[in-house]
């Protein structure tokens, strides 16, 4: 019978959508489960077949859980605000609501033909207002928290100013962004403007001076990994560091929680090893060094104080405050011009630079405070304002780059140690080390004297034992359009945020996308954006009195606030009164499997926690964390093809004969290949291009032959394979099928499509077990045992390939299991319909439609998932090959229940037994149960 995929998808897709299968019930009388994929971006190019790998994961997964009887929650949703859509509205003056709302429409279209099983009532996009709104309602939540570190937890911010009420700072244990000191007297006299300002100190939602990449011809600030070898990854525009008064997420308030949170999660290891390491948890000292001359202590951080008379100079990030205030006017151009300099890198650029050291010399000198030398302060790149107090004690012969540093600058490498042998210069490992130079450590191991030295300075009234981390503050701010707008207003300088009745605060239109002429972020292009306190409500621009009208905040979010919580808006996606009902929340707790890229590792997922752990102590939710299990997809990659041009001509070179000239090898769009060849349609290639209309082509046995090259499918490099092709020729099943028969899930693999001709192949035969010819022949008749065994064993392997996530080996078991029923010429129906259930999962079309030609009127998706019955794989017989001196001379079938003995007693009689010993007696009779026998003559 011909099976016509085109048909049997397009029904089935139909019938998905009006009977709306995959919508998910509230009724939690169920056992829920709980998959999602990461938020997709929906980009202009669409998808190509790389992008649907973790999705048909995570599909086959949920329907799984479907035939276990789970309530499952399968969402999917748009991650809609972003920078592409905005820098193509800057180019054409399309509003970049229009090209999100274009992008996303093929994208569910791609989505749709693939038969992923989402819950498409569910779907959410985070430039919707009616999602925005609680974006926004969540910020306005963490600017009226702050963090307790006696409880541990954020807390509202009234129960801060109860505490300052009522005694000032005395015994608060904040987390916060400087050290203040005051009484309840003196706070209950201070002015308004002044009790907002100290607020902010603690808000985890708060305005500060920060330093950040800007990106002047995007006219905006970018996160670090939006910023490549200096410059902006979309448009290679230079990125420059800048201090900036930004928003910015208190995160470094939950670095310990964040760090503790991840013993309890199923994440792939060196994910978790990427947010140890970002979050970088350090335990040492902090120690104040007097500057000579000037009323200023240096405050380093320091995790081996013990070598703090090992200290030869100091060095300070270019940022630090008081470079500007010790730099003497000698050295002022030569401090100026490096920090000019520095500020081209971004902080990555700079942490990964570990050879190629530089600085300048601010002219002043710190004090030891043990030893009383005089110590020059430089400012050096490799030290970094965001980490410890943007300034180190350098101890040149302990640590490497403080060792480059005074190798290039002719500084003091003082040894501190001393080992069996003498320290080499370059030593930098002195843990297990005596330390001597001082009476007082003399003698002690690494801990006591780490021990001792802080003790002594914490005596000295320079410092404390401290834990620090790298983590810092998340930068909120974007000066960009396409984003949430930050619901806040300034009134006496102050940020207030509106009132949540206000909420959304909705995007204003604008005539232009780039920023004002006066430097401000694009809505200052905006003509309607200004708060009227009285009226509590938007006005226009021109009404600003700063009396009764105040400006609103002219930044926008940053992509990752809208995709921190989306998941939880998927659990009550359309209500008005809260992001999410707690009943709700706490029947469907965290996802339990989630599927994504490794590249998110340090952003996305550890902003999700940070936001899940916030809610958590506000007591919206009550999960600690957001995502139990973790998997990340390897990438599908694509076969490029090359065209060989000879240097300074438009003559492309063969691939086999361009080893005979210089030559450029250029990428070429595989589209232009013939058929599943390497082989280039010449014709195709002069008219991809004007460049290449005049082309001349040196071939090989009259053949054009490209270089062909696994690399990243993506789009400039012309090797994308459009899914929209696959399934037209080979079915969506035949798609989802080749996908996870390319290899394991969380690996990495070349994409070729001359494979789907084989999957195709198997679901044709999977096809033609249900028919006779062209009639639909399906019998009543008791399955054989061997039928019976096929079955089971393949539910089995599934089952287990299922839970854990081998799916590759599953689709090789289909192909097995259908070739063995059709040897076998198997049409009972205790077969087939488990049968389809099993592969369902995989190739939901085809299924669907042998079930309902099966007599079922209702979709397989809910089916029971057929139970293993491990009789069926016990062996009645044993067919056991006989070999004489190791060579096998026939075979011989036997209960499978027989011990040695019979075995042996009943060979020993046999016939051919006899025939092949021809009146010998046999040495010796080895048997292997169920194995095999060896006589040795």
């Amino acid at each position: 019978m011909f099976y016509d995929h085109q048909q049997i998808e397009k029904k089935w897709q139909k019938y998905w959508e009006d009977n709306q299968t995959y919508k998910t019930s509230d009724n939690t009388d169920k056992p829920k489960f709980y998959v999602l994929d990461m938020f997709p971006y929906p980009s202009g190019a669409g998808l190509h077949v790389g992008h649907p790998l973790g999705y048909i994961a995570s599909d086959i997964y949920a329907r799984y859980k479907r035939h276990q009887g789970f309530n499952v929650l399968h969402p999917v949703g748009y991650d809609s605000f972003g920078l592409p859509a905005e820098q193509y509205a800057i180019q054409t003056g399309t509003h970049p609501a229009i090209t999100t709302e274009q992008n996303i429409t093929r994208y569910e279209e791609q989505l749709r033909k693939i038969g992923f099983s989402f819950d498409w009532s569910r779907e959410v996009r985070t430039s919707d207002p009616s999602y925005y709104k609680w974006t926004q309602w969540i910020f306005i939540e963490l600017f009226h928290s702050w963090y307790n570190k006696d409880s541990d937890k954020a807390e509202s911010i009234k129960t801060l100013i109860q505490h300052f009420e009522e005694k000032g700072t005395e015994g608060l244990h904040a987390n916060q962004n400087d050290e203040l000191n005051f009484t309840a007297e003196e706070w209950k006299e201070a002015s308004e403007i002044d009790k907002e300002d100290i607020l902010l100190n603690y808000r985890l939602a708060f305005r500060a001076e920060t330093t950040v990449n800007w990106c002047p011809a995007l006219g905006t600030v970018l996160a670090n990994d939006e910023v490549k070898d200096g410059k902006s990854e979309r448009g290679g525009f230079p990125v420059y560091q800048k201090k900036m008064m930004q928003w910015s997420m208190r995160i470094s308030a939950y670095s310990e929680r964040l760090l503790q949170g991840l013993k309890t999660l199923d994440w792939p290891q060196p994910l978790k090893d990427s947010q140890e390491y970002w979050i970088g948890k350090s335990q040492g000292a902090q120690v104040e060094f007097a500057v000579e001359g000037y009323d200023e202590a240096v405050t380093v951080f320091t995790t081996r104080p013990d070598t703090i008379f090992g200290a030869t100079f100091m060095v300070l990030a270019p940022e630090n405050p008081l470079v500007e205030n010790i730099t003497t006017p000698e050295q002022k151009s030569e401090v100026d011009s490096y920090i000019e300099e520095t500020s081209k890198k971004t902080e990555r650029d700079r942490m990964a630079d570990v050879k190629n050291v530089s600085g300048a010399f601010t002219g002043s000198y710190a004090v030891n405070p043990f030893s009383g030398e005089k110590m020059p302060i430089y400012i050096s790149d490799y030290v970094l304002m965001g980490y410890g107090t943007g300034a180190v004690m350098a101890v040149p012969a302990h640590d490497e780059r403080d060792h480059r540093f005074a190798k290039k600058f002719n500084l003091e490498i003082k040894k501190v140690v001393e080992t069996d042998e003498d320290i080499q210069e370059a030593s930098y490992d002195s843990k297990d080390s005596v330390c001597v130079n001082s009476d007082f450590l003399n003698g002690l191991n690494y801990n006591e004297a780490k021990i001792k030295i802080i003790y002594e300075i914490e005596n000295k009234g320079i410092g404390h034992g401290t834990t620090n981390y790298r983590q810092r503050d998340a930068i909120f701010s974007r000066q960009r359009y396409w984003g949430e707008p930050v619901p806040v207003y300034y009134k006496d300088g102050m940020p207030y945020t509106l009132p949540v009745s206000a909420l959304p605060l909705e995007l204003p239109e604008v005539e232009k996308y780039l920023p004002t002429e006066d430097g401000d972020p694009p809505l200052g292009n905006a003509k309607t954006f200004a708060w009227d306190e009285a009226n509590q409500k938007v006005v226009d621009t021109d009404l600003i009195d700063d009396k009764t009208v105040f400006p609103l905040e002219l930044s926008t979010m940053p992509g990752w606030a809208g995709s921190s919580w989306y998941f939880l808006r998927y659990m009550d996606p359309h209500d008005d009164e809260v992001f999410c009902k707690k009943n709700l929340s706490d029947y469907w707790g965290q996802v339990d499997l989630y599927i994504g890229g490794s590249e998110h590792a340090t952003g996305h997922l550890l902003y999700s926690r940070f936001w899940n752990m916030f809610l958590k102590d506000r007591g919206y939710i009550e999960q600690n964390e957001p995502f139990q299990k973790l998997i990340n997809q390897g990438m599908i990659l694509g076969m490029s093809a090359f065209v060989y041009r000879i240097d300074g001509t438009n003559q492309y070179v063969s691939k086999n004969l361009a080893k005979d000239y210089n030559t450029q090898a250029i990428h070429v769009d595989v589209s232009l290949l013939k058929g599943a060849s390497d082989e280039l349609d010449t014709e195709a290639f002069k008219k991809w291009r004007p460049d290449y209309a005049d082309a001349e082509f040196i071939l090989e046995d009259e053949k054009y032959i490209t270089g062909r090259e696994v690399e990243k499918m993506s789009k400039s490099k012309y090797n994308v394979v459009n899914p929209d092709d696959i399934c037209e020729e080979y079915g969506a099943d035949g798609l989802r099928l080749y996908e996870m028969f390319l290899g394991p899930l969380e690996q990495s693999k070349p994409w070729n499509t001359q494979g789907l001709s084989g999957v195709y192949g198997f679901l044709k035969k999977f096809w033609n077990l249900y028919f006779d010819g062209d009639t639909f022949s399906v019998s009543d008749e008791e399955p054989t045992k061997a039928e019976y065994k096929v079955l089971h064993t393949l539910i089995k392997k599934v089952v287990y390939d299922i839970e854990n996530f081998s799916f590759n080996t599953s689709v090789s078991s289909f192909m097995i299991a259908v070739n063995e029923l059709q040897k076998i010429k198997c049409n009972k129906r205790n077969i087939l319909e488990p049968l389809a259930v099993v592969i369902s999962p995989y190739a939901p079309h085809i299924c669907e439609e042998v079930w309902n030609l099966l007599g079922y009127q209702s979709s397989i998706e809910f089916e029971k998932f057929p139970v293993l019955n491990e009789e069926y794989l016990v062996e009645d017989e044993i067919e056991y090959p006989v070999s004489f001196n190791g060579k096998m001379k026939f075979k011989l079938a036997l209960p499978a229940t027989l011990s040695a003995q019979e075995i042996e007693d009943l060979v020993m009689v046999n016939e051919k037994t006899i025939e092949v010993l021809a009146g010998n007696l046999p040495k010796k009779v080895i048997i292997v149960p169920k194995k095999i026998v060896n006589i040795v003559i």
